[in-house]
């Protein structure tokens, strides 16, 4: 269970120290080195060596679950068409590597396609899982599958789709932040007020919003009295992870987790 089994997070002091318990989760898998959603992006991240792998999903035309990100799928293959309105048939034929990694496009007519959420599963077990519902029809099915599969202890849910956690939040499954949860909690923060409960179990926020930055150490000494872990996404600069794990952070959501993995591993030798 991601995050299952850290202390509790306390407020940083006036010299804050690199904790011992700190996530590196790969932000659709390897996704700065191979195509984002991926079978192949996810292995990479897997043979890496990240704690946790983070994906999207959505639903095809014909109810299957699918592991892509955008609305489109113009940005990350060779088709063209809304996701939600192409069978999963229809998906699978469109090469899920062509547009990556320019000038060379190294992953063209190598066999990448938009995998299943079904096979994402298989693939990664049993290494903890941030799954982000795209759209509010993927989130019934979801559940079902999870459940069917009896993996709810490795998944925690996100989503800023209105309406989208309330099933897994029914079921007494592990869930971030909704937008209008980490809204609300903003102001509270920067006031010094603390939470003793909150109802997620994990927040996970960018470092700026709309460029603004995000009071992550705020939110830090917010949340230590509930036990909550902090997520920060998408980071890729070593020494912006450093700053957010010594000031509150509990995990960093990566495309580049060899990068990070790297950083993490010289503070700690530092020391």
């Amino acid at each position: 269970m991601l995050g299952a089994g850290e202390p509790a997070l306390h407020a940083p002091s006036s010299e804050p120290e690199l904790r011992a318990s700190l996530l590196v989760i790969g932000h659709r898998g390897n996704s700065a080195h191979a195509p984002e959603n991926t079978l192949e992006s996810f292995r990479q991240a897997i043979a890496l060596g990240v704690d946790g792998l983070e994906f999207d999903v959505r639903l095809s035309a014909d109810g299957q679950l699918v592991v892509i990100h955008d609305p489109t799928v113009e940005r990350t293959t060779n088709g063209t068409g809304v996701a939600s309105r192409l069978t999963l048939e229809q998906l699978r034929a469109f090469d899920a590597g062509y547009n990556f990694g320019a000038p060379r496009y190294p992953y063209r007519g190598r066999g990448v396609t938009i995998p299943t959420v079904v096979e994402a599963l298989d693939l990664t077990a049993p290494l903890p899982l941030v799954i982000e519902i795209k759209a509010l029809e993927a989130a019934e099915p979801l559940l079902a599958l999870i459940q069917a599969r009896h993996e709810e202890e490795r998944v925690t849910i996100g989503s800023f789709v209105a309406g989208a956690l309330l099933p897994f939040r029914k079921a007494s499954m592990r869930t971030s932040a909704s937008f209008d949860e980490v809204r609300a909690l903003l102001a509270p923060a920067v006031c010094g007020l603390r939470r003793k409960s909150v109802p997620f179990n994990v927040l996970s926020i960018p470092p700026r919003y709309r460029r603004v930055p995000l009071p992550v150490r705020a939110l830090a000494r917010c949340l230590a009295p509930a036990g909550t872990p902090l997520h920060v996404w998408t980071v890729n600069d070593p020494a912006e992870a450093l700053w957010l794990w010594k000031h509150g952070a509990n995990a960093i959501l990566t495309d580049d987790p060899a990068t990070i993995l790297e950083a993490r591993h010289q503070a700690r030798l530092s020391a």
